[in-house]
């Protein structure tokens, strides 16, 4: 039996656009955590917002590399588990070196929030795409 040609959807590469528009998501999705999270605890969210945002933001990075995600940058399971997965692992890892606060009650609802933005809007865009394709 002879394989099916790949579609010309599967070999199609994201254009440049469609990839920094997911990448420029991600990041603002992950400052937007760090600031919810500066804003529930009493703080000043744009004095420290560096200082909480640099460790997630430098594993949304290594998320991307590990990842690849420029090829599929808003394929939910290919990309988004991935990249999350490194986004908390990389930015608590970060977070611990660097003196702040990894507390496992923070490790979960850092986790929970960023699987819901980083995952979240890949499964959004995906039923979009399905829907228009009807």
């Amino acid at each position: 039996m002879r394989a099916a040609a790949p579609t010309a959807r599967a070999t199609e590469r994201p254009s440049r656009r469609a990839v920094a528009v997911a990448l420029g998501l991600d990041v603002v999705l992950v400052i937007a955590f760090a600031a919810v999270g500066r804003a529930s605890h009493d703080s000043d969210v744009w004095t420290g917002l560096g200082q909480t945002t640099w460790p997630f933001l430098a594993g949304l990075a290594a998320g991307w590399l590990v990842t690849r995600a420029w090829r599929a940058p808003a394929a939910p399971v290919r990309t988004g588990l991935g990249v999350w997965a490194v986004t908390v692992a990389g930015g608590m890892l970060l977070r611990a070196a660097s003196g702040q606060g990894t507390a496992i009650a923070f490790i979960v609802v850092a986790a929970l929030t960023l699987l819901a933005a980083l995952v979240g809007w890949r499964i959004i865009a995906a039923a979009v795409r399905r829907a228009r394709r009807r």
